[in-house]
This record gives C-alpha cells, structure tokens and sequence, in this order.
C-alpha cells in the first residue's frame, strides 16, 4: 500500500460539531414534548412533522433542487425509517421513562459505527473506540439504574426504545447518504414528507387519540415541530461535514439532557448510578469527538 492509498485521518470540524450538539440538546427535549401531547405516541410524531413541513419547505426552495426536483432514494430511505424509528421510540416514551427510553436509543452508534467501517470505509482508531466503549457504558448505566417504578411498563418501554436504536442507526446511515448530495434543507424536506403519512397511517391503525384536548397539547406540538426543525435540522446538516461515527456518538448527549429535563418536569428521580452513567457518558462524547476516523484516499 502507497502513502497515497493509506487510510488519512478525518478531524471533525468545529463547526459541525457545535451543531451537532446543538442538536442533541434540542433533541432531548423531544420526550419531554411527547408526554404533554395529550395524543397517540404515533399521533404525536405526525403533529411533529406535519407541523415542520412548511418550516423545512421555505428552507428547501432556497437549496439547489429545492422541492421541484424529485428525492433521492437514500431521501426516501431516511423517511421511512424515521418514521419507524419515531413510532417505536413514542410508545417507548410512554410505556418507560425519559431518561430509559432516550438512553437505549441513543445505543444506536454500535450500528452506525460498524456499517460506516464497512460500507463506507471509515475505519474507526483506538481512541474513538475507547470512546464509544465509555459512552456506551455510561448509557446502559443510566438505563441500568433507573427508578422502574416511575414507568407505566417498563420491560415492554425499554424493549421498543431498544428496537428504536436500530432504526434511528439506519436513519443516521441513510441522511448521510442523502446529504452528500443535497442540502441539508432539502433533505429533511423530502424525509419529513415520506415520514408523515406513516405516523398518521400508525396512529389510525392503532386507534390512538390524534387530536390534542387542550391548548397546552398543541402548544406539545409546536414545541415538537421546533425540535424537529431545530435540533433534527442541525444534525442532518453536520451529517453532510462529519463521518456517521462520530456524528453518532456526539448525539449521545441528547439522553443526558432528557434524564435531567425528566428530573425537572416530571420528578423522575435520579439515583446515583444514573448520575455516575450521565457522566461516563459525557465523557466517552468527549473522548470520541476529539479522535480522527480514518478514510482511505
């Protein structure tokens, strides 16, 4: 092997991961949303993304191709299992607690990280490796040592947040896809629209109440179509500038952000093994954000 054919170090730019955290946060908010909906956990993802749609379409006309020229497959991929990935996640908010089911769906690096090594060629080093290891540990920790007794059903909960990891890894996949060769704004556009019809379609066959009783509900669901616009926004436009590892890991964040905003709003309490996984995690972020990937030239 040529030095010119060796695996080059890819250092994250600032930039991408400033939005990307930015991100995560915003994101943590989202269960917080989803419990004061006063709707179906499905119905709750529709209002989010029905809601977002006009947002993300003023946005989309500005990039190249805007909302005339047809998606891409990998587009039409990342609404399909974004839509899967909000349908479990949802249920999972309402059957376990926030701090759970945000956790076990923020697993979904170990996905992203070996389809990136192989399908992509994003070899990831020692140290970003270490990384994850530690993040992943304080994640599992902070599910671990969570107070049961606050969840209405907590095994089936943190089963389906499990599921969630899965398809929230193949959405991760598919938008980087998307993002090379589109704006993150038209991106999130033609996701968003495949997405929206599916949670409604979910939420009818689950009977679920679609519409919210009160104001407070609907002000639920703005709050939700800001997140999405906001904080999902963010991280499909860093998706475009940083390997799907490292985007990944980064975005762990977002569950110690929605343990503590769970704290706050709804008195879940925090023992001290989640607090000591909060912090693990924090740090394998850290750790992990700072390594290099490496790609072949």
């Amino acid at each position: 092997m040529t030095e010119a054919t060796l695996p080059q170090p890819v250092k994250a730019p600032v930039s991408a991961l400033a939005a990307l955290v930015f991100g995560a946060c915003a994101i943590g908010f989202a269960p917080i949303f989803v419990r004061m909906t006063e709707t179906g956990p499905a119905a709750a993802g529709f209002w989010r993304l029905l809601l977002a749609l006009p947002v993300l379409a003023l946005f989309a006309l500005r990039d190249s191709g805007g909302v005339k020229t047809l998606p891409s497959k990998a587009m039409l991929l990342a609404g399909l299992f974004f839509a899967m990935d909000l349908s479990f996640w949802h249920y999972g908010v309402k059957l376990t607690s926030v701090a759970n089911a945000t956790v076990l769906t923020n697993l979904s690096p170990v996905v992203v990280t070996a389809v990136a090594w192989f399908a992509f060629r994003e070899r990831p080093g020692r140290i970003f490796l270490a990384g994850l290891a530690l993040a992943i540990t304080g994640a599992w920790t902070m599910a671990a040592g969570a107070d049961k007794s606050q969840a209405i059903a907590p095994l089936l909960g943190d089963l389906l947040s499990l599921a969630t990891a899965v398809w929230y890894a193949l959405y991760f996949i598919a938008m980087r896809q998307a993002r090379q060769g589109a704006g993150a704004s038209r991106a999130m556009f033609w996701s968003t629209l495949v997405s929206t019809p599916i949670l409604l379609v979910a939420a009818l066959g689950m009977r679920e109440d679609i519409i919210p009783v009160s104001g407070a509900g609907w002000l639920a669901c703005v709050g939700l179509a800001v997140v999405h616009v906001a904080g999902q926004g963010s991280i499909a436009w860093a998706l475009g500038r940083l390997p799907a590892s490292i985007a990944s890991v980064v975005v762990l964040a977002q569950p110690v952000v929605a343990a503590v905003a769970g704290w706050i709003l709804f008195h879940e309490s925090l023992t001290p093994l989640q607090m000591a996984g909060g912090v693990l995690t924090l740090v394998g972020v850290v750790i992990a954000q700072r390594a290099p990937v490496y790609r072949p030239q």
